[in-house]
Protein backbone atom coordinates (compact mmCIF):
# COMPACT_ATOMS: atom_id res chain seq x y z
CA UNK A 1 0.00 0.00 0.00
CA UNK A 2 2.73 2.42 0.94
CA UNK A 3 4.73 1.57 -2.06
CA UNK A 4 2.17 1.98 -4.13
CA UNK A 5 1.36 5.84 -2.63
CA UNK A 6 4.76 6.55 -3.22
CA UNK A 7 4.52 5.42 -6.92
CA UNK A 8 2.00 7.71 -7.42
CA UNK A 9 3.36 10.72 -5.86
CA UNK A 10 6.43 10.32 -8.16
CA UNK A 11 4.62 10.00 -11.01
CA UNK A 12 2.68 13.34 -10.42
CA UNK A 13 5.64 15.01 -9.79
CA UNK A 14 6.30 14.47 -6.11
CA UNK A 15 9.85 14.00 -4.23
CA UNK A 16 8.65 10.57 -3.17
CA UNK A 17 9.51 11.08 0.21
CA UNK A 18 6.77 10.44 2.73
CA UNK A 19 7.21 13.27 5.24
CA UNK A 20 6.88 16.33 2.26
CA UNK A 21 3.22 16.45 0.85
CA UNK A 22 3.15 17.79 -2.15
CA UNK A 23 1.45 20.85 -2.48
CA UNK A 24 -1.68 19.51 -4.70
CA UNK A 25 -2.95 17.84 -1.60
CA UNK A 26 -3.43 21.07 0.97
CA UNK A 27 -6.40 22.36 -0.82
CA UNK A 28 -8.00 19.02 -0.23
CA UNK A 29 -7.24 19.31 3.27
CA UNK A 30 -7.88 22.41 3.75
CA UNK A 31 -12.21 21.91 3.00
CA UNK A 32 -12.51 18.36 5.47
CA UNK A 33 -11.11 20.43 8.50
CA UNK A 34 -13.23 23.72 8.15
CA UNK A 35 -15.30 24.68 11.17
CA UNK A 36 -19.10 24.46 10.91
CA UNK A 37 -21.14 27.46 9.82
CA UNK A 38 -21.73 29.54 12.61
CA UNK A 39 -25.42 29.94 13.82
CA UNK A 40 -26.94 33.21 14.00
CA UNK A 41 -29.36 32.26 16.54
CA UNK A 42 -28.57 32.14 20.61
CA UNK A 43 -29.18 29.55 22.37
CA UNK A 44 -30.34 29.67 25.87
CA UNK A 45 -32.57 27.20 28.13
CA UNK A 46 -36.34 27.76 26.14
CA UNK A 47 -34.62 27.13 22.54
CA UNK A 48 -32.40 24.11 23.44
CA UNK A 49 -35.30 22.95 25.43
CA UNK A 50 -37.44 23.26 22.39
CA UNK A 51 -35.52 21.52 20.51
CA UNK A 52 -35.35 18.09 22.53
CA UNK A 53 -38.77 17.95 22.76
CA UNK A 54 -40.94 15.10 24.05
CA UNK A 55 -42.41 17.16 26.85
CA UNK A 56 -38.87 18.56 28.30
CA UNK A 57 -40.48 21.93 27.16
CA UNK A 58 -43.00 21.93 30.32
CA UNK A 59 -39.95 22.43 32.10
CA UNK A 60 -38.72 25.57 31.21
CA UNK A 61 -39.68 28.36 33.31
CA UNK A 62 -38.48 26.41 36.22
CA UNK A 63 -35.11 25.49 34.76
CA UNK A 64 -34.66 29.44 34.05
CA UNK A 65 -35.89 30.19 37.22
CA UNK A 66 -33.39 27.86 39.51
CA UNK A 67 -30.28 27.38 36.99
CA UNK A 68 -30.64 30.63 35.10
CA UNK A 69 -28.75 30.34 31.96
CA UNK A 70 -27.52 27.72 29.76
CA UNK A 71 -24.03 27.58 30.82
CA UNK A 72 -25.51 26.36 33.93
CA UNK A 73 -27.43 23.86 32.69
CA UNK A 74 -24.75 21.88 30.56
CA UNK A 75 -22.58 21.22 34.02
CA UNK A 76 -26.04 20.35 36.11
CA UNK A 77 -26.20 16.96 36.94
CA UNK A 78 -28.68 14.34 37.62
CA UNK A 79 -29.53 14.61 41.61
CA UNK A 80 -29.68 18.89 40.78
CA UNK A 81 -32.49 18.05 38.12
CA UNK A 82 -33.98 15.42 40.53
CA UNK A 83 -34.44 18.35 43.57
CA UNK A 84 -35.86 20.64 41.01
CA UNK A 85 -38.60 17.73 40.47
CA UNK A 86 -37.88 17.37 36.68
CA UNK A 87 -39.28 13.36 36.01
CA UNK A 88 -36.29 10.42 35.45
CA UNK A 89 -37.75 10.05 31.81
CA UNK A 90 -36.80 14.07 31.50
CA UNK A 91 -33.99 14.08 33.28
CA UNK A 92 -32.68 11.17 30.79
CA UNK A 93 -33.38 13.54 27.82
CA UNK A 94 -32.05 16.70 29.10
CA UNK A 95 -28.66 14.80 30.34
CA UNK A 96 -28.23 13.28 26.94
CA UNK A 97 -29.08 16.28 24.74
CA UNK A 98 -26.56 18.02 27.35
CA UNK A 99 -24.07 15.69 26.64
CA UNK A 100 -24.53 15.76 22.19
CA UNK A 101 -24.46 19.59 23.09
CA UNK A 102 -21.31 19.89 24.46
CA UNK A 103 -19.31 17.52 22.23
CA UNK A 104 -20.82 19.43 19.42
CA UNK A 105 -23.02 16.47 17.70
CA UNK A 106 -25.95 18.01 18.27
CA UNK A 107 -27.53 21.85 17.70
CA UNK A 108 -31.44 23.14 18.00
CA UNK A 109 -32.21 24.04 15.02
CA UNK A 110 -33.41 27.65 14.40
CA UNK A 111 -36.66 28.23 14.03
CA UNK A 112 -37.61 30.62 11.26
CA UNK A 113 -38.60 34.18 12.43
CA UNK A 114 -42.30 34.51 12.05
CA UNK A 115 -43.46 37.62 10.17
Amino acid sequence: MAMALRRAAISLGGSGSPIAPSASFVPVLSRFFSGPPPYAVKVGIPEFLRGIGGGVEAHVAKLESEIGDLNKLLVSRTLKLKKLGIPCKHRKLILKYVHKYRVGLWRPRAEPVKS
